[in-house]
C-alpha cells in the first residue's frame, strides 16, 4: 500500500486509447543480462477509466503471458470501490513506445470458498491489500500477494498475516504458500511493519522457485531508509513452488531515501516495490523513494546478485551484523530520464523488439487519486 496522503495535488493530463497492429515477438523466461536500460516510451491510463464496472486504478503488479499476448495486472483496492479483482489486456509495442492498452478481461479475487473479499467495513480481518502477481505458464495458474494489516493503538488491535495466493486464471482460490514464522504479524514491535511486506515477488528457476520481497526492514532487522545511510536491510524470501514453503532468505541493502521531505519531520520512504528474476540467482529490483514536498517520485532499478549472500532464515540482522548482503549494482536512476516519474511499483518482461532486444514494462499505482498517473512505462534492455 503506497502512502498517496503525503503526495501534493496537480492537475494531469489524460490520455487517450490509441490502436496499433504491431506485431509482438514473445520471450520466455531464461538468463538475461542487464547493462542498461533505454528508455522507449509511456503509456498513461485515463483517471476514473470504467472497464466492465469498476474502476481501473490502484495498478499495483504486473505480469506478461507471452504465449498468449497477455498481461495480468492487480488492483489494490480493498474491495472499497468494486471487490479485489485483477484485469487483463493487451499492450502493443514497438521501438517507438507503447502504441496501445486495451482492457479485455477483469477479474475478482476468491475466497477459499468461491466468495469475493470484503471490504474493512464487512469484515476487517478478512480485506486483503492485494500487492504482486504472477503468471506460472507451466501449471496454468496466477499467484498474488496481500500485504496483511497490522493496527495497534489503545482502542484497536487489527493483526491480519500477509499471504501468498495461488489461484486459477479466473480467480478461483487454489492453495497458498506456508508463510515463515518471521512475516507473522505481531503486537509488539517484531515481524513485518505495516504497509510494508509482501510488494515483490517473480518466478525463477523455470518456474521451480518463486521470489517474494518485504517492501521494508522488518522490525528486528533494524530501522527503515532515512535521508542517510543506516543499514536498512530488506529480505528476500526464497519458496519452493512444488512444496509451497520458504526455503531461504536473503538480505538486500537499500539505499538512502533519496530527498529530505518538507518539513523534514513529514513522511519518506525508500523500499522495494517488485522484483524481477533474471536467472542465476539474479533479480531486478526496483527501489521506490518518496519524500513529503516533492509529488515525483525517485526510482532506481538494480541487479542484485543472491550467489554468496548469506541464509538469513533464522537471524535478527540487527543484532547479528556478520551476514553477507545480496551484491548490488545500479543500471538505471529514472530521474535521469527528464520525466515525470510517479508511483511505480510493477515490473515484467516484455515481447522482443524487432532487434531481439528483451523488455521491460513499469506500471505505476495511481492511488485511485486524480492527481497521480497510472504510467506504463516501456524499456529495451541493453545486455
Amino acid at each position: 500500500m503506497y502512502y498517496y496522503f503525503a503526495r501534493l495535488l496537480v492537475v494531469i493530463s489524460i490520455s487517450q486509447l490509441l490502436f496499433s497492429c504491431t506485431a509482438p515477438r514473445h520471450t520466455m523466461q531464461g538468463s538475461t543480462g542487464v547493462t542498461a536500460l533505454r528508455y522507449l516510451g509511456g503509456y498513461e491510463i485515463s483517471f476514473d477509466y470504467e472497464f466492465n464496472g469498476t474502476t481501473v486504478g490502484g495498478l499495483s503488479g504486473i505480469d506478461y503471458d507471452a504465449k498468449n499476448n497477455a498481461y495480468y495486472l492487480i488492483s489494490d483496492d480493498r474491495s472499497e470501490r468494486s471487490p479485489a479483482r485483477f484485469y487483463q489486456a493487451n499492450i502493443w509495442v514497438s521501438p517507438k513506445g507503447i502504441d496501445s492498452l486495451v482492457f479485455t478481461d477483469v477479474r475478482e479475487l476468491l475466497q477459499p470458498d468461491g466468495k469475493t473479499y470484503p471490504n474493512d467495513k464487512e469484515d476487517r480481518f478478512k480485506t486483503p491489500d492485494p500487492e504482486a502477481i504472477r503468471y506460472n505458464p507451466v501449471l496454468q495458474q496466477l499467484v498474488w500477494t496481500s500485504e496483511g494489516e497490522r493496527i495497534i493503538n489503545s482502542k484497536d488491535t487489527v493483526l491480519v498475516d500477509p499471504a501468498v495466493i495461488i489461484m486459477d486464471t479466473g480467480g478461483m482460490y487454489i492453495d497458498r504458500f506456508a508463510l515463515p514464522s518471521n512475516l507473522f504479524m505481531q503486537p509488539t514491535e517484531k515481524g513485518p511493519r505495516r504497509n510494508a511486506v509482501l510488494e515483490g515477488m517473480s518466478f525463477a528457476d523455470n518456474f521451480k522457485t518463486l521470489y517474494v520481497s518485504v517492501e521494508e526492514p522488518l522490525y528486528e532487522d533494524g530501522p527503515r531508509a532515512e535521508v542517510f545511510e543506516n543499514n536498512a536491510f530488506i529480505r528476500i524470501i526464497r519458496f519452493d513452488v512444488a512444496g509451497k514453503k520458504s526455503i531461504a532468505q536473503y538480505a538486500y541493502k537499500l539505499e538512502p531515501v533519496a530527498f529530505k521531505a518538507n518539513p523534514e519531520s513529514a513522511f519518506k520512504i525508500n523500499g522495494v516495490p517488485d522484483i524481477l528474476s533474471l536467472g542465476n540467482n539474479r533479480l531486478l529490483v526496483v527501489e521506490r523513494s518518496f519524500s513529503t514536498g516533492r509529488l515525483q517520485n525517485t526510482i532506481k532499478v538494480f541487479v542484485a546478485d543472491l550467489n554468496g549472500a548469506t541464509d538469513i532464515s533464522q537471524t535478527n540482522l540487527a543484532a547479528n551484523p556478520g551476514f553477507k548482503p545480496a551484491v548490488k549494482k545500479e543500471v538505471l536512476n529514472m530521474d535521469d530520464l527528464g520525466i515525470y516519474i510517479d508511483n511505480i511499483e510493477g515490473v515484467t518482461f516484455g515481447p522482443l523488439l524487432p532487434n531481439g532486444h528483451k523488455t521491460l514494462l513499469f506500471i505505476a499505482d495511481n492511488n485511485f487519486n486524480d492527481y497521480e498517473k497510472s504510467q506504463v512505462l516501456l524499456f529495451e534492455i541493453m545486455e
